[in-house]
């Protein structure tokens, strides 16, 4: 299907036939923003042309929906006309249709391309996942929205650390069968110790919300510096020691080479009986053999997983049905206010870029985070 009309658009203009980048940078609305944030950015940096044809967007299933409805199909006209509008861009707002493949397209198509902006925390992944050469990556600057899924993320840690705590899976099974079950014992955040693998900007937000609660706090750590809330830092290295200290662990590191299967079985064979795993960072952080194997034998007694390694999760996976496993599909951050948050970040950095001061969030091009 295509997109219904709307009268509450800006047809893109035509490109610059000689491919160079006006005095004003040019920035193409990738994906599908609504044409009211599309003037926010207009008016917060005149300095910018912003570029967008609603017409040319699959329509959104909800908010932050930045991929639009998969049935969506472009005539063979209106893809020529999207590709034509990204392609001129200084400024990508948005992989073209968050897809790396169309990253890659585009800047082969444009070498006046200068800056993308990612819609996800983790869009070094995309990136990576583009297959950009050397030079294509030296004169690109990717930034990714990090930060902006940092509270709803915590919050969802929050939710699985107290779920495990307080049984859920119990007692929802006892609601099931319509048994009072007497009485229950429960455990108490502020009793516990909870590490947190990674401590980026969603890791520091879960680090304040777990102390304010009362529990001791440990957090992974690289540079050493410290992290309100955290009462003790660990490097990187002894990440299986104070797992074996931890009564929850919450993972909110990026999918990186370095990262991959870093929570395995050298890190999860040490583990308390009982221990809560909570993953809202990447899958592939994770490696899902060694968690069935902690989960069947007790040394985990509890996982909320926002995230998997192969997502969608595939239908014959165990943890589907495993009874301690609560599986989100990757949608924990998403939030109504999702759009505005980017925006901000996005309008914030747009002025850096006009004005040539450092940008935030700069995505490593050696790792990819």
């Amino acid at each position: 299907m295509t997109h219904p009309h709307s009268d509450d658009v800006t047809r893109a203009p035509a490109p610059d036939t000689d491919g160079a980048p006006a005095d004003r940078p040019r920035i193409v609305i990738a994906a599908n923003l609504p044409e009211e944030l599309c003037r926010g950015i207009e008016e917060a940096e005149p300095r910018a042309e912003v570029i967008r044809d609603h017409f040319l967007y699959p329509p959104r299933r909800g908010a932050a929906d930045w991929h639009g409805d998969p049935e969506h199909r472009r005539t063979a006209a209106q893809q020529r006309a999207y590709e034509e509008m990204v392609d001129s861009a200084d400024v990508l707002f948005s992989l073209p249709d968050g897809d790396p493949a169309g990253l890659a397209r585009t800047v082969r198509a444009n070498p006046g391309l200068r800056w993308v902006q990612t819609m996800a925390a983790g869009g070094g992944a995309q990136v990576r996942a583009a297959g950009l050469t050397e030079d294509e990556l030296e004169r690109l600057t990717v930034t990714t929205a990090a930060g902006v899924h940092a509270e709803p993320l915590a919050e969802f840690a929050l939710l699985g650390v107290l779920a495990g705590a307080k049984t859920l899976p119990r007692l929802q099974e006892l609601q099931r069968r319509h048994e009072w079950g007497g009485r229950l014992e429960m455990r108490h955040v502020s009793e516990m110790t909870v590490l947190i693998v990674g401590l980026g900007g969603i890791g520091a937000m879960c680090a304040q919300k777990f102390s304010a609660l009362g529990a001791r706090v440990m957090g992974t750590t690289r540079s050493g510096e410290p992290v309100d809330g955290v009462d003790e830092l660990v490097p990187i290295d002894q990440l299986a020691r104070a797992a074996r200290e931890a009564d929850a662990i919450v993972v909110t590191l990026p999918g990186t080479d370095r990262t991959a299967g870093l929570v395995g079985a050298d890190v999860l064979e040490g583990l308390r009986e009982g221990t809560i795993l909570v993953n809202v960072g990447r899958g592939t952080v994770i490696d899902e053999g060694a968690l069935l194997a902690a989960l069947e034998d007790g040394r985990i007694g509890y996982a909320a997983l926002d995230v998997t390694a192969t997502e969608p999760l595939p239908a014959e996976s165990a943890l589907w049905d495993h009874p301690n496993v609560l599986i989100s599909p990757h949608t924990a951050a998403v939030s109504a206010r999702e759009d505005d948050r980017i925006v901000t970040l996005f309008i914030d950095n747009l002025r850096r870029f006009v004005d040539g001061r450092p940008m935030r969030n700069v995505v490593d091009t050696v790792e990819f985070y």
